[in-house]
């Protein structure tokens, strides 16, 4: 199967990699040629990484590197299945999604890695519904095992088993999530950030304690750990759709000290500071 992807940023560059490792051809496209730069060291770091650990050989990543292309310009996506992966914002994305249907046309499976966006919303306004799908990863892609596959209302049966098939073929484990907002794993997860802001917010702890305190409990990382790992402008796009998808609901309020944190450009690791500090 030659698959598109959408946005090589964290999330399309790792989703790239676990397809290209998997033996799928791979296009994985950007506008920005510095982001696309940034992707393949990134890859490449990644599959040394494997190496290192013995979970990937030297041929696994010649091959691995061989299936992926990397491309700005968008007629080069022709392909089985696109996966997009950009920002979280509806007119973006069928912005984008219509471009690339125009290129591949009716047969060509459209799935978004949306983590908060109703895939039957975006099915309606696309030219193609049925062949509307959700395949959902979390970051990072090539070490997370969890994959959300969501049906909207018009995706066909057959869309939906591609895309399944899809899931296995690169060694995730998936879960069929209803098409709600947050869909299963974001709906449970905001609130660990959301909390952990006010907790912030309320001066009962600094995020540092806060962190401590929650890998203390058994998690790998603290909310801030992971906002920052994510992206926390990205973390923050899916609370603000969340909240309107609840009609408001003040559990899943944006909080101040994150939206100063985006204000300031302050994204976490991809910038070099969010709620810590990184070296670039």
């Amino acid at each position: 199967m030659k698959i598109g992807i959408i946005g090589a940023g964290v999330m399309g560059r790792g989703i790239a990699q676990v397809s290209a490792m998997a033996g799928h051809k791979v296009v994985l496209f950007d506008i920005n040629h510095d982001v696309l730069d940034s992707a393949k060291v990134a890859v490449e770091k990644n599959l040394n990484k494997a190496i290192e650990l013995g979970k990937l050989n030297q041929e696994g990543k010649d091959s691995t590197i061989t299936n992926l292309q990397y491309s700005n310009s968008i007629a080069d996506v022709q392909v089985d299945l696109i996966i997009e992966a950009i920002v979280e914002r509806l007119d973006v994305k069928l912005k984008v999604l219509a471009d690339l249907a125009e290129i591949n046309g009716e047969s060509t499976i459209y799935a978004s890695n949306t983590s908060s966006i109703p895939l039957t919303q975006i099915a309606a306004k696309f030219k193609y519904p049925k062949q509307i799908v959700g395949i959902h990863y979390f970051n990072p892609a090539h070490i997370m095992k969890l994959v959300e596959v969501i049906s909207a209302e018009q995706t066909a049966p057959e869309v939906m088993q591609t895309a399944l098939d899809y899931v296995k073929s690169v060694n995730k484990k998936w879960v069929v999530a209803k098409d709600a907002p947050g869909f299963i794993v974001n709906r449970v997860a905001r609130h660990f950030y959301v909390e952990g802001l006010k907790v912030l917010e309320e001066n009962v702890a600094s995020h540092e304690v806060i962190d401590d305190l929650i890998r203390a409990s058994g998690f790998k990382m603290g909310p801030f750990q992971l906002m920052d790992l994510i992206g926390v402008e990205t973390n923050l796009s899916v609370t603000e759709s969340m909240y309107g998808l609840f009609n408001y609901d003040q559990k899943f309020r944006p909080n101040r000290i994150q939206q100063k944190k985006v204000q300031a450009g302050y994204y976490g690791r991809k910038s070099g500071k969010g709620f810590y500090t990184y070296e670039k």
